[in-house]
């Protein structure tokens, strides 16, 4: 696939080589983009599949399976004949080579590319406060919610089984902190698994009273979407049982509990055994590598600075899309990354046309939206603020839409019809650590 032996298994190719790095959905639509285009594509990603990451909740919660948000990046793009998958990781970027060193399973391999588009993400970001990740989980990955699927239903069994009435409480009770639309969602969810997913599933103890707890730094949920959607969000939680701290901060975080201090000085210490970390992100390591092989700036948590056309200054052959990228202040957004992808990709298939007219990325926002329990969600797209079932089926609407494949769609589907309309979780397995007879406590457990 490139010029160097590692990466041309069959032969020289002369055709421009666009190496996308990640497969998100910067990664994704921009290698959907160049299917017709007269290039060869390599996407080097650390995983072997496309996250679908606005619903990981939904798989932690035991409503979807990892596979119908996770497929395979070789199925996705398996009509694409002039694309290769690397699984492997990015360890070197040389901009006045342009070439890369990755490790693909374990080896060493140099590509070389014409174009590259780097789409790396981002990662859970703890504030400075790294010392707080082994207690609570971050909801970046498919990882991080298939071991917090373990954890929340595991909590049940061992409250179940537990004969100290404090303790049993502690397993009980489940705090997310951040109360962005990944918060509401956990937060919401949590509540809609203890009063009616799990109803009559036990009998020493009553899933109904299982406390969970939202915590926001700020004054307001939800807080891009408005003052509105801010209050009606607040307003469904409460109703639906959910303790909500605004203006509180964590300052104290560890595999007992968390320690909160509010706005007005006062510290709130809270017993839990799951902690869900759903408060922030910040950029892929990529981006400080690509500052430092490049010299281009970045902005506060690590986003590379970019020009209008989504490159670097003084490299108009690297891109830099989706999470990784800063422009316009744009947000983290799956939608900003996928514009930005195929705003790329139609950038590199105009230059081979022989047009290097510079042309900026044009975003159009679509929206954001929050499902806040079953029927009921809020949703800002552009100036339209809503809330309730139509909200709920703007977002039933916009996650069919942009699921991969027809089989994931229809999957979803039937899932949320189960969860939503009767009250069934099908992901409710445990295995691993909590194997009966190879069961091992931990800390946070």
């Amino acid at each position: 696939m490139t010029s160097t032996p590692e990466g041309a298994p069959h032969g020289e190719d002369t055709r421009h080589h666009v190496v996308i790095i990640g497969c998100g959905f910067g990664g994704l639509f921009a290698a959907k983009a160049l299917r017709r285009a007269p290039v060869r594509v390599t996407v080097i990603d650390r995983t072997n599949h496309h996250l679908f990451q606005p619903l990981l909740y939904q798989v932690a919660t035991g409503i979807l399976s990892e596979g119908q948000i996770a497929p395979a990046i070789r199925d996705v793009l398996r009509n694409h004949r002039a694309l290769r998958v690397v699984l492997g990781e990015v360890d070197h970027i040389d901009p006045q080579s342009r070439q890369l060193q990755v490790t693909e399973l374990g080896r060493q391999v140099t590509f070389s590319y014409d174009s590259l588009i780097v789409a790396g993400g981002a990662v859970t970001s703890y504030f400075g406060h790294d010392e707080f990740r082994p207690a609570a989980s971050g909801m970046k990955s498919l990882n991080d919610a298939l071991a917090l699927r373990g954890q929340i239903f595991g909590a049940f069994e061992l409250a179940e089984a537990e004969e100290d009435d404090e303790r049993r409480q502690a397993l009980m009770t489940f705090i997310v902190i951040g109360g962005g639309p990944t918060g509401v969602e956990m937060a919401g969810q949590l509540k809609e698994l203890s009063r009616r997913a799990l109803r009559r599933n036990y009998r020493r103890i009553d899933p109904h009273n299982t406390r969970v707890v939202l915590v926001e730094g700020g004054p307001r949920l939800v807080a891009p979407m408005g003052e509105r959607l801010s209050r009606l969000t607040l307003r469904d939680l409460g109703r639906m049982g959910v303790e909500v701290h605004l203006g509180a901060m964590v300052t104290d975080l560890t595999s007992e509990g968390v320690e909160l201090t509010k706005s007005d000085g006062t510290t709130l210490h809270i017993t839990a055994a799951t902690k869900v970390w759903a408060a922030g992100t910040s950029a892929s390591p990529l981006g400080a590598h690509l500052a430092e092989t490049t010299g281009v700036p970045l902005d506060r948590v690590g986003r590379v600075r970019v020009e209008p056309d989504c490159t670097i200054a003084g490299y108009p052959e690297i891109f830099v899309v989706g999470d990784l990228m800063a422009l316009h202040d744009l947000p983290a957004l799956a939608e900003v990354a996928m514009q930005s992808g195929t705003h790329a990709a139609r950038t590199i298939r105009r230059r081979l046309r022989g047009d290097d007219s510079t042309r900026e990325l044009r975003y159009h926002d679509l929206g954001t939206l929050a499902v806040i329990s079953r029927f009921r969600a809020v949703a800002k797209i552009g100036p339209i603020r809503i809330g309730g079932f139509i909200g709920w089926l703007l977002w039933l609407v916009v996650h069919v839409t942009f699921l991969t494949g027809f089989k994931n769609r229809f999957g979803a589907l039937t899932r949320w019809a189960v969860s939503f309309v009767g009250r069934g979780r099908y992901e409710r397995a445990l295995t691993g650590r909590w194997a009966v007879g190879g069961y091992q406590p931990t800390d946070s457990a």
